[in-house]
């Protein structure tokens, strides 16, 4: 007697449903383990900016930007008033004047998200961001735990990973010749 030829079985013959359930589990895994880490810096990068900025826009007057609608009112930024009396009765800050506070608030919601969106000292920019997100938690609105603990997040993880490779810290980087981004 002869023996029989192995016959070839399909790849889904004999698998149980739950190692074709593994099987597609392991390919999205892989799928998105591919996701560029570049272009999730970028949309946290962006995000978070824009949080920020769009805040610090609702204390000046004379400037007003805003690149996702388009609007551009170009004069030079003042405080406020209403700035400083949000300050005053809403936030209440301990340690700071009102007028102190608006004003620091101000310039850091516009010069960090600045910061952040074009790369440019980017684990520094988030740093400062992280410390307003705090007091901001902590001093002004400790209910609001679950917006804040986002914005901690994404910029923790710009702390610790950096802008990406779409970043002006990125282009200086390969300048001087390294390839790490601050």
């Amino acid at each position: 007697m002869t023996p029989k030829p192995p016959t070839r079985m399909s790849p889904s013959a004999g698998r149980s449903p739950s190692s074709s359930i593994d099987t597609l589990v392991i390919r999205a895994h892989g799928l998105m383990a591919r996701i560029p880490e570049s272009a999730i810096a970028l949309l946290g990068r962006f995000s978070v900016a824009a949080v920020f900025w769009k805040s610090g826009q609702t204390k000046i007057e004379g400037l007003a930007i805003d690149i996702v609608s388009g609007s551009f009112e170009l004069g030079l930024p003042r405080l406020s008033s209403s700035a400083v009396d949000l300050f005053r009765d809403e936030y209440q800050l301990p340690l700071l004047s009102p007028e102190l506070g608006a004003m620091l608030a101000t310039v850091g919601e516009h010069v960090l998200p600045l910061l952040l969106l074009l790369g440019l000292g980017t684990r520094f920019a988030a740093l400062g961001l992280l410390v307003m997100t705090a007091v901001i938690q902590l001093l002004v609105y400790p209910a609001a735990y679950p917006t804040h603990g986002v914005w901690a997040a994404v910029l923790l993880w710009l702390m610790v990973r950096g802008p990406g490779t779409l970043s002006l810290d990125h282009a200086l980087a390969l300048r001087r010749g390294g390839a790490n981004s601050s």
